[in-house]
């Protein structure tokens, strides 16, 4: 008898939620509209009042990161080793080279002192990734300022997160966070971009569309040559209804790990030094 199938991923879509997208799709606006720009503002309070620009997928977002920070060939981000392969495909269709650096055992996250190491004149950013625990603010605001390079945060595993007693995403330069169905929310596909300023938001929204903007007379201009990331009216009203139990969904996988963490105690795969930081009693 084959053992029962475990899906790789099963995201909680209760009733509610597919009534509000059957409400969406009744509305007859499917693209982006008013359920996108609601979402972003949900997004933008979750973090802080930072302003969020959402796109089709996290990777989307990276990329239009990459060009706003105008990485481009001849340059050099860094780059933790570990990781999905979206963190360096993403900088070496830029044009730019990814360079590898190492991990911490525990948190899985970028050492910081081998990424310092690997900084050379060509290295315009620094492509961090929350993995087993929330990269430290504090430390990647020092980073930034000791070696003058931006940095953009692949959040993917990490929205509802919390890093210094605030949010993933409320700090930090350029936050990208992914709404796949096997991570902590989910709009379908779909991903967010946190940035720093108004303008910031407003040339992610160009690269986002084909270059687009807005004229004062309502005409639009092509100012750039931009992509195609926008997210759907579709998606956005799903991600309302998940964001709204995202912290209820959070507390329910904390619960799940600290059961897994107790049940392994003692397995010597499980020794101190690998323990991320919240599950370790040395920590």
């Amino acid at each position: 008898m084959s053992a029962p199938f475990i899906p790789f991923a099963r995201p909680v879509v209760d009733e509610a939620m597919v009534a509000a997208v059957a409400d969406t799709l009744r509305s007859r606006w499917l693209a982006s509209g008013p359920q996108v720009a609601a979402f972003e503002a949900a997004l933008s309070a979750y973090v802080g009042g930072r302003p969020v620009r959402t796109f089709t997928s996290a990777t989307g977002a990276m990329e239009v990161a990459l060009a706003l920070l105008a990485v481009g060939p001849g340059d050099e981000v860094v780059t933790p080793a570990q990781s999905f392969f979206a963190s360096a495909n993403v900088i070496e269709r830029a044009g730019a080279r990814a360079v590898f650096v190492d991990v911490d055992l525990a948190t899985r996250n970028v050492d910081l002192a081998a990424a310092a190491a690997a900084v050379t004149p060509r290295t315009k950013a620094l492509l961090p990734v929350h993995y087993n625990a929330p990269l430290d603010p504090v430390a990647l605001g020092a980073f930034r300022e000791r070696h003058g390079v931006r940095i953009l945060e692949d959040a993917a595993l990490a929205i509802g997160s919390r890093a210094g007693g605030r949010p993933v995403g409320a700090t930090g330069d350029l936050v990208s966070f992914s709404f796949h169905p096997n991570k902590n929310m989910t709009t379908i596909e779909g991903g967010a971009l946190v940035l720093n300023d108004a303008a910031e938001a407003a040339a992610a929204e160009k690269l986002r569309f084909h270059g687009i903007a807005r004229l004062p007379d309502g005409t639009r201009d092509v100012e750039m040559a931009g992509g195609k990331y926008n997210l759907s009216d579709v998606c956005a009203r799903l991600g309302l209804a998940q964001l709204a139990r995202l912290d209820e969904w959070c507390r329910a996988r904390e619960r799940l790990a600290a059961h897994y963490f107790a049940c392994l105690e003692g397995d010597d795969l499980l020794a101190p030094e690998r323990l991320p930081p919240r599950h370790n009693p040395g920590h």
